[in-house]
């Protein structure tokens, strides 16, 4: 009766090293490429970058039984991971070189029950606002037919991050 799931994922600290030196639409422009690697995040619940533009990021997921709570349905936890990349990956769209971002809270309004039937769903983030310090964006998860199944707000603040000549001289490192 069991069932298995193998996956692999590439070092995330490639990607990571990456960000103090390009913006954050050229750095996921490379990741949707395949040039670096995507956060493991992508392997584990199995989603993919499909759109890239300043301000407006859409992944997708088709729902499979990994994906399941105990009531025979996918996981809030899913579609709250899908629509927190979708904002904040939107706001990171944005960002110069030597500007990364966290996500200060996220607001989810689970809509319609998601399972294997839906098929493949779409998390689409887009940018609201984006001020020096903060910026807020919002995702809305939806099916082939375009149907509302969830809606996120995200605010997120705006940090500096050091470049990859910076990191490697930081004592301790």
């Amino acid at each position: 009766m069991g069932r298995t799931r193998t996956y692999e994922w590439d070092d995330p600290a490639v990607t990571a090293a990456a960000l103090g030196a390009a913006s954050g639409l050229d750095l996921l422009r490379e990741m949707r490429s395949g040039r670096l690697p995507a956060p493991p995040i992508t392997a584990t619940l199995d989603f993919t970058l499909d759109e890239v533009e300043e301000g407006r990021v859409v992944f997708s997921l088709l729902p499979g039984e990994e994906h399941y709570n105990p009531i025979g349905s996918v996981h809030g936890g899913v579609y709250a991971t899908l629509l927190d990349s979708a904002a904040g990956c939107a706001v990171h769209s944005t960002l110069p070189p030597g500007v990364g971002y966290t996500s200060l809270d996220l607001t989810v309004k689970f809509l319609k029950r998601v399972t294997v039937d839906t098929g493949r769903v779409r998390a689409i983030g887009t940018v609201i606002s984006r001020g020096r310090r903060t910026a807020l964006a919002e995702a809305t998860l939806v099916d082939a037919q375009d149907r509302l199944l969830a809606h996120a707000t995200s605010s997120c603040m705006l940090i500096p991050v050091p470049s990859t000549d910076a990191r490697e001289e930081r004592p301790g490192r």
